[in-house]
């Protein structure tokens, strides 16, 4: 008996899934026939980090998915919301939250400065939460509704874990 599952159908709301490990999930959710609804904030392409929200629309529909891309910095609740509502109603309900949207400064504690600080927490900890928050309503409604919470990468050095 197997126990895999497949993602036909249900509908996940990824943010940052304009590029990187966020467009690489909602690609691989696509391949089953996932409705994805793509919350990020990249509209214009950047020369050094390619991707944004349309872009990434057009391979999650030719992965097989649906996509829905809106516009979203998780920073802000009213966008989150706003968000989430236009994605419910394109496509009928919510069943998966991937929050994956983050910041990240690899400098020392000495060179971080406090915006960027700042930066790194309103996207990290408080957006995941506001999308998280905005979105229980309607994960709610889902049968087993998971929520996925990524955060920057580790340094695996062993070291750390020592």
């Amino acid at each position: 008996m197997s126990t895999e599952r497949s993602l036909k159908g249900k509908t996940i709301f990824v943010s940052g899934a304009s590029r990187g490990i966020g467009k690489a999930i909602a690609l691989r959710a696509a391949q089953d026939g996932a409705n994805i609804i793509i919350a990020a904030k990249t509209t214009t392409e950047h020369p050094k980090l390619p991707g944004t929200i349309d872009s990434a629309a057009a391979e999650i529909e030719e992965a097989g998915g649906k996509a829905f891309a809106v516009k979203t910095d998780i920073r802000f609740e009213e966008q989150v919301i706003e968000a989430l509502a236009k994605g419910v109603e394109h496509f009928g309900g919510l069943d998966i939250v991937v929050n994956n949207a983050s910041a990240i400064s690899l400098t020392g504690l000495e060179a971080t400065t406090m915006k960027m600080y700042d930066r790194m927490y309103d996207v990290n900890a408080r957006g995941s939460y506001i999308v998280t928050k905005s979105a229980m309503p309607h994960l709610l409604k889902a049968d087993n509704p998971p929520v996925l919470n990524l955060s920057p990468p580790l340094n695996m050095d062993p070291k750390w874990f020592g």
